[in-house]
């Protein structure tokens, strides 16, 4: 753990220090994507890797461990895995265990297991190995999505990857769900556009909301026969939906596709409310918005018009051009995180407090970090906040090699 406060920037509010986590000179580290389910609810300790990048993994870097982190002692880092091929970790929602998988698949076989172990390391055990397929149909998942998601009841756990056998027209991606009492899984949605998923559970503890998934479809994916993404959103951009975790009922969010707004390819839950926020992009203006909304009942791929939809645009008071990428907000959904700038400028950390939902735009801005980022072509901050909104997360290159800091005091800003 090493103090970084040159990277405050100037005008800092007083109370705040920048931590840089990780720090060995010639393997990257860095945090998992900030809409992982990594902390635990006392946002005490949380668990990131090495040997990494802001997107994932190499499922065959030997060198690729996920640690977790004992933010009260000091930062200091654990490792918890030490299997070749582990991708897609989500932390229970009690704190005790850490859900990943082993990714041992190629493209129409191979082998899937779902592993889970104590935080300390402990009691490490295998949940279900998927060596023939998914039951009932011809399916064997490779090209694991380097996320995964757990609801809320701590009773299933979803994840995605390629379905097929071959990378042809066609060929189909898909959200794929376990059942981690029973030890079984199915596929709950599936087809060529949901090459980049992005599932993610809804925390509400709502009996019935805690069974929701969001998701992005990419309308327009192209692939080779490598499996490579060629074309990801295709000319109308992405659209985002919320389906029930059986792959019914399908809803959608009134964001993008009107041939003037797209979605990014970001967005969260907002805390554990029913609302969620992403970032478009806009043609007429070059301005990168955030929009909150909340899903409602499938009309057709036509986002923005989708009939009955409620938007809020969030950054309409700040001060400045709208440039907002990557972002996230406590599980309270009152404190709100987001990366700023584009082109060769220096990326900036911004912190907001969140309104009335569905009416407010964000407010109190501050500038918390500057990351010494420029551009996204290697280093993404993917900023974060811990649960209780007390502590912000982001990743940086500025010191030649990718590494994963952490802000503390926001407290103080109350």
């Amino acid at each position: 753990m090493i103090l970084r406060n040159d990277m405050l920037p100037d005008g800092a509010p007083r109370g705040i220090e920048v931590i840089q986590i990780t720090d060995e000179p010639d393997v990257p580290g860095t945090h998992v994507y900030m809409e992982a389910q990594i902390f635990t609810p006392d946002s005490k300790r949380f668990v990131l890797h090495r040997s990494a990048h802001p997107h994932g993994s190499d499922k065959n870097d030997p060198e690729h461990r996920y640690l977790v982190c004992d933010i009260e002692n000091d930062c200091e880092l654990s490792p918890v895995t030490d299997e070749l091929g582990v991708t897609a970790p989500s932390i229970s929602p009690d704190g005790e265990t850490l859900y990943y998988f082993v990714n041992e698949t190629e493209t129409g076989g191979g082998r899937l297991t779902l592993k889970s172990v104590g935080l300390d390391g402990t009691a490490r055990r295998t949940v279900l190995v998927l060596d023939e397929g998914f039951p009932g149909t011809d399916y064997h998942p490779s090209r694991i999505y380097p996320l995964s998601t757990i609801s809320s009841d701590g009773m299933r756990l979803a994840g995605a990857g390629f379905l097929a056998d071959a990378f042809v027209p066609g060929a189909a991606f898909g959200l794929y769900v376990f059942d981690l009492e029973d030890a079984t899984g199915h596929v709950a949605v599936e087809g060529p556009t949901w090459c980049n998923l992005h599932p993610q559970y809804c925390r509400s503890r709502d009996t019935d909301a805690c069974h929701d998934i969001m998701i992005q479809e990419n309308h327009g994916n192209e692939i080779n026969a490598d499996g490579k993404i060629v074309n990801l959103t295709g000319g109308t951009g992405a659209d985002i939906h919320v389906v029930r975790d059986d792959g019914a009922d399908m809803r959608s969010f009134p964001w993008g596709r009107d041939g003037n707004e797209f979605c990014q390819g970001h967005q969260c839950w907002r805390g554990r409310s029913t609302w969620a926020i992403t970032s478009t992009g806009t043609r007429d203006v070059d301005e990168q918005q955030l929009i909150e909304g909340a899903p409602v009942p499938f009309a057709g791929h036509i986002g923005l018009e989708t009939p009955g939809g409620v938007r809020n645009d969030l950054s309409r008071d700040f001060e400045g051009k709208p440039e907002f990428a990557h972002f996230a907000t406590d599980e309270a959904g009152e404190v709100f995180i987001s990366d700023y700038g584009r082109g060769e400028q220096s990326r900036t950390v911004y912190l907001g407090r969140l309104g009335a939902p569905g009416e407010d735009p964000v407010s109190d801005w501050v500038c918390l970090a500057d990351s010494g980022c420029r551009g996204q072509k290697v280093a993404h901050l993917h900023p974060f906040l811990s649960p209780d909104g007390t502590k912000a997360f982001f990743n940086s290159d500025e010191s030649g090699i990718l590494q994963a800091y952490m802000i503390r005091g926001l407290e103080n800003l109350r």
